[in-house]
């Protein structure tokens, strides 16, 4: 016999999906509802953003005769990680400079396409960046291998397998290195993240075995990404685990990385930074610097010290 609900009960659960003011909780106990927070709410965490897709919340459930039920958020449980970006406030009105894209995620999954949109190892440097300081598990998908498997590509990816990170080769549309991917997902609740038009939607739709999500082309005029993932979504695998697939970005802001923290992100440099004869070195131009002496003998990738410089460059004008 199906428990009688009550107005006004207080539950726990998760955010599985946000679109505007409104969330999708599921609760502990499998019921959806579909909440809005309240000038009460109250947060467990510094960041801006007040709820994200993977926030454990305390709801409280209202009265309602809509086809979900509904519920006031009066809580919001503190993060064990979270997936953030710097908002573009010239872009975005929102007094938020901070936006919380993920929560409480056990590992980042960064897909990239082998072309069209091309490869962009500089995105792959922020989002790892952004990883080694939040200290989460990273996997690298390389999609759409169908329309440029070359040598090339698994050149440019070899510093990061040198550097142990994982890295995953798939084409969505020809269905190859999906078991490796459904493998890697498992257990575990993952966030994909990456430029729009690199086949998030399509990768997922594969996992799945149906179509899920929409999918969008590239842009034939600016060779960029269309956007098809407007809102952030939770979705729980066959067995066991979850995916949450964030909205196409056309850049990663990065969320409280400073010039003087960003050395300590480049994990290849850390052997070699006792080797500077400053403590303080920001290994850009002061001389004898460990990491330009490692570049010059090979010992870091040139490609990776330039986007260490690039993004150096870049979190001043990012603030």
């Amino acid at each position: 016999m199906e428990r009688k609900r009550v107005a006004g009960e207080v539950m726990k659960g998760m955010v599985v999906e946000v679109t505007g003011s409104t969330y999708m909780v599921i609760t502990d106990g499998g019921k959806v509802f579909r909440c809005r927070t309240f000038p009460g709410t109250k947060t467990e965490n510094d960041f801006s953003s007040l709820v994200a897709v993977g926030d454990r919340v305390v709801l409280k459930e209202t009265e309602t005769g809509t086809e979900f039920f509904e519920a006031v958020i009066t809580l919001v449980e503190r993060r064990r990680s979270a997936l953030t970006r710097k908002r573009d406030l010239r872009r975005n009105r929102s007094k938020e400079k901070v936006q919380v894209i993920a929560a409480n995620i056990d590992q980042l999954v960064v897909v990239v396409s082998a072309f069209d949109p091309p490869l962009s190892t500089r995105l792959i440097d922020r989002y790892l960046v952004f990883a080694e300081s939040e200290q989460l598990k990273t996997v690298i998908v390389v999609n759409k291998m169908d329309l440029e498997e070359s040598q090339e590509t698994r050149e440019l990816m070899e510093p990061y397998r040198i550097l142990d990170y994982r890295i995953l080769y798939t084409s969505a549309e020809e269905q190859s290195g999906m078991k490796a991917l459904r493998k890697v997902l498992a257990g575990k609740l993952s966030a994909l993240s990456g430029h729009s038009g690199v086949g998030k939607s399509t990768l997922i739709n594969q996992i799945f075995g149906e179509e899920l999500l929409r999918t969008g082309e590239t842009n034939e005029k600016t060779g960029k990404g269309l956007h098809t993932t407007s809102s952030a979504i939770m979705l729980a695998l066959p067995r066991g685990g979850y995916i949450i697939d964030t909205p196409g970005i056309r850049e990663f802001n990065l969320s409280g990385i400073t010039r003087e923290n960003l050395r300590f992100y480049f994990k290849e440099f850390l052997p070699h930074m006792p080797e500077c004869a400053y403590s303080s070195c920001t290994h850009t131009v002061e001389p004898e610097c460990g990491i330009q002496k490692a570049v010059k003998s090979g010992h870091i990738d040139p490609e990776r010290y330039e986007s260490y410089l690039a993004i150096y460059e870049s979190i001043d004008r990012d603030s």
